[in-house]
């Protein structure tokens, strides 16, 4: 069994000069974007929306650039190990169909209300209480996933270097706190998008040659020799199958509520879609972004099943050193020569370095509009909320140090991001539908149902987790059925709330509701950008490629 030491030493003993320049280069393009892009900084517009003025190609990429962090490499290769081909419901099923809603229903309410981030949203639709609980919450949120990132940073430079985790966290802490702090978020918007095409370069040749190595799909499958490691769909009338949850469970909790939750709700890929040069390529972001989400299984998840497949006892070790979350580092240090080694470890550095810049550029737009500016100083100029900007940035950092040493302790960080997003996530979701479609919900239902459901969560999970009260199933199948109770109870609570507390008048509800927003469509003179296509092919390629991996 290859361990963290022994793969270090691997990748050391297999590194030469071409790899190390070719990371190198990484680091001075990323840290060049940053300077040059340093003086166009000059409001805290620029800075934390890039002055709405990027493309929607450029959006559309670091919308899903900025997911392509731990959680997408690192933690998919980790689970398809764990699960099987099973764990591509994250990509399609708990991705597309909400990637879809919120490019057509909710980006013209983010995009049209001028609002800074979500919270700012849903102070104009509901009030301050539920945007300052919002806030508070979502930055706890993203500085928890932005250690997940950093930790995993640390690990590839433990893997280049040798050197200890510690050092090497603060050796990545160090790195992104400069091209933000430089550039703000079109630094990061950029970098994500140039990431993105790193990730593609480094991931695509292993799940060629780790194909190649174990004689194709069905060698792969041979030697797997577990059927129910390569469906979708297969044995879900009931929990058994991999992931111990059935259908409904993957359909309502995760196509629905964890996927909704996070795509139409989170701040992290929203403020991307916000930076978009015009309301028309703030729809398109979304929507360009899904076509590449669509083919992502092949690159994160089969690595996952090629090495557990000549690895068999992966993830038996009870320690992050043999845990499921090596998959893909150890893939790469068993598969890659020379040259494409120092590219496939670029592109692991680029996905952590990606994931946890969008979660740091996020929590320092929403420190400052959401809770600095709201409870500490509401008439500061444009400059010192930009001055506000660059030392939340550093704080931010500083806090994700400390956050890492959280995710370590965890052995899947898929199930402890998954766990995160069932807390924060999906009772949002059902605030943001009954606060969109129902315009007899009040301001007070909205805020008491949020920390209703909220609440709810964090009790189920304790209770699973620690108290051993009750069992929920796997790890993946708790989070999925605990994110549906948690919907429902906001669901439910906010609608008896609001029966008996006063809704907002209709004319501060125009562009908040609905029912009650103009539908002025977009004009699009080419027909291939109009979102109802776009849309249209994205749904076609899913539901295909659902019925050949059935």
């Amino acid at each position: 069994m290859l361990t963290l030491t022994a793969v270090s030493a691997k990748v050391i003993a297999n590194a030469n000069w071409i790899d190390y320049l070719i990371i190198a280069v990484y680091f001075l393009v990323t840290l060049g974007i940053g300077f040059a892009l340093r003086r166009r900084m000059k409001s805290s517009e620029d800075f934390f929306l890039s002055g709405r003025s990027l493309p929607s190609w450029v959006t559309g990429l670091a919308f899903v650039g900025a997911n392509l962090g731990a959680l997408e490499i690192l933690g998919m290769g980790a689970n398809a190990a764990q699960y099987g081909f099973l764990q591509a419901h994250f990509y399609w099923i708990g991705a597309i169909p909400a990637m879809l809603f919120v490019a057509i229903f909710m980006m013209p309410f983010y995009y049209g209300s001028k609002a800074h981030s979500v919270p700012g949203f849903l102070k104009l639709r509901y009030n301050e209480a539920t945007r300052g609980f919002n806030a508070i919450s979502f930055a706890i949120l993203t500085l928890l996933t932005s250690g997940i990132n950093m930790y995993a940073a640390a690990l590839v430079f433990n893997l280049l270097l040798g050197w200890s985790l510690n050092t090497c966290i603060w050796v990545a802490a160090l790195f992104i706190m400069l091209y933000i702090i430089l550039g703000g978020l079109t630094s990061s918007i950029y970098n994500e998008t140039l990431q993105f095409f790193l990730i593609v370069a480094g991931l695509l040749p292993l799940t060629i040659i780790g194909l190649t190595s174990v004689g194709g799909w069905s060698g792969l499958q041979a030697k797997v020799n577990n059927p129910q490691f390569f469906h979708l769909w297969a044995n879900t009338a009931s929990n058994g199958n991999p992931f111990g949850v059935n259908f409904i469970g993957i359909v309502l909790g995760l196509g629905f509520v964890l996927s909704f939750g996070y795509w139409c709700t989170d701040f992290l890929v929203v403020q991307r879609a916000l930076a978009a040069e015009d309301e028309a390529a703030a729809e398109r972001t979304p929507l360009i972004a899904a076509f590449p989400k669509l083919f992502f299984p092949f690159l994160a998840i089969i690595p996952g099943l090629v090495i557990i497949s000549v690895l068999p006892n992966l993830g038996k070790g009870g320690t992050f050193q043999n845990s499921y979350n090596m998959a893909i580092p150890i893939a790469m240090a068993r598969y890659f020569p020379n040259g494409i080694l120092g590219l496939g470890l670029t592109a692991l550095l680029a996905s952590f370095m990606s994931g946890m810049a969008g979660n740091v550029t996020a929590f320092n737009t929403v420190w400052t509009y959401d809770i600095y500016r709201a409870y500490f100083k509401r008439d500061g100029s444009d400059n010192h909320y930009l001055w506000m900007g660059r030392v939340v940035t550093v704080v931010g950092i500083l806090l994700s140090v400390a956050t890492a040493y959280i995710a370590a302790s965890f052995t899947s960080i898929m199930d402890y991001v998954q766990a995160l997003f069932s807390i924060f996530n999906a009772p949002l979701l059902a605030t943001f539908l009954l606060g969109m479609f129902w315009k007899r919900t009040t301001p007070w239902g909205g805020f008491v149902g949020l920390l209703i459901g909220t609440l709810a969560s964090i009790a189920l999970w304790i209770g699973e987790q620690y108290m051993h009260l009750f069992s929920l199933g796997s790890s993946e199948g708790s989070s999925m059925w605990r994110a549906l109770i948690a919907w429902a109870v906001c669901f439910v609570v906010t609608i008896i709330v609001s029966f008996f507390t006063e809704r907002k008048p209709d004319e501060e509800l125009k562009g908040l509701v609905y029912s009650m927003t103009p539908k002025a469509d977009v004009v699009e003179t080419v027909w291939y950008k109009r979102p109802m296509v776009l849309a249209g092919a994205a749904l076609a390629i899913f539901v295909v490629l659902n019925i050949i991996f059935f």
